[in-house]
């Protein structure tokens, strides 16, 4: 056996739970259902290239989300709105290309899937056939779940988006907490059980009050993932860049930060910028002869 193969172990291991490394396969919906139903919490992370997306994939991170946030993270729009088809399919081939485990599902930006159900299946294509992903993210409940039923019935995986759904930046009038009060936590249940009965295999719940994101939970069968959602959710999203540290200025209460990566990333240039000026960088080991 080489290293690179894995052991009857790590085989096991990833059978029995979503975290065991490298395996033979990648995730699927089939082993989100099974988490669910054995009572398994497991993590998802945004990933736009295909160095971190290897990064967290060797972390055994078992779902990726190459998000239109890459929008506000990575080529520096102030909403997800301007994000196009062409940036998608090009950010999530090169995360499926960078990974081996991982289930990578990518978001339908605004504007590829709003028009009608059939606009959905085209650019819900595009995806899966020029990028190779396992799925497809889009945000709304009843509104959408006409083009849920859709895709599913085409073989397409679908992971809706409901609570606060940043693709509708301009009509919320920025990004406020959803679900609060009786007549919008009524709405977000319908929205919930609608995804669930398109077909949709799990569904993100995104700045909705703890409890209702616990009741919601409580009564799908299908995975929840929350992101501001509270503890109860069936699996927990972040953006990378606010994970790592990486975001400048404020960041939602609901991130909490694991490293400071724009410190470090920071300290280090100016270190090399300070050993170029002074002639200490290149050295001899760096130089040829």
């Amino acid at each position: 056996m080489n290293a690179s193969s894995p052991s009857p172990a790590q085989n096991q291991a990833s059978t029995a739970g979503l975290y065991g490394g490298v395996t033979n396969r990648r995730v699927t919906v089939r082993d989100l259902a099974s988490a669910k139903q054995r009572g398994e919490k497991w993590a998802m992370l945004t990933a736009y290239d295909a160095l971190t997306a290897g990064v967290f994939d060797e972390a055994g991170i078992p779902v990726l989300l190459v998000g239109d946030s890459a929008g506000n993270c990575h080529l520096g729009y102030e909403t997800t709105v301007p994000v196009t088809m062409d940036q998608m399919v090009m950010l999530s081939a090169a995360v499926v290309r960078g990974t081996q485990r991982a289930m990578i599902v990518a978001d339908l930006p605004f504007g590829s899937y709003q028009e009608s159900p059939a606009q959905a299946m085209h650019n819900a294509a595009r995806l899966m056939k020029e990028a190779g992903v396992g799925a497809v993210k889009l945000e709304g409940g009843e509104r959408s779940a006409r083009s849920i039923e859709l895709l599913v019935e085409a073989g397409v995986p679908v992971m809706a988006h409901i609570g606060l759904t940043p693709q509708s930046v301009h009509a919320l009038g920025g990004y406020p907490v959803q679900g609060r009060g009786d007549e919008a936590a009524h709405q977000l249940l319908r929205d919930a059980k609608a995804v669930q009965q398109s077909g949709a295999f799990s569904v993100v719940l995104e700045a909705v009050p703890a409890e209702l994101a616990a009741q919601v939970t409580e009564q799908l069968a299908i995975p929840t993932v929350g992101i501001g959602g509270g503890p109860e959710t069936d699996a927990q999203v972040l953006v990378w860049t606010d994970m790592a540290g990486m975001t400048a200025g404020r960041v939602p209460k609901f991130v909490k930060k694991y490293a400071n990566l724009r410190g470090v990333l920071g300290d280090a240039a100016r270190e090399f910028a300070e050993e170029v000026r002074t002639g200490a960088f290149p050295a001899a080991e760096h130089s040829f002869h």
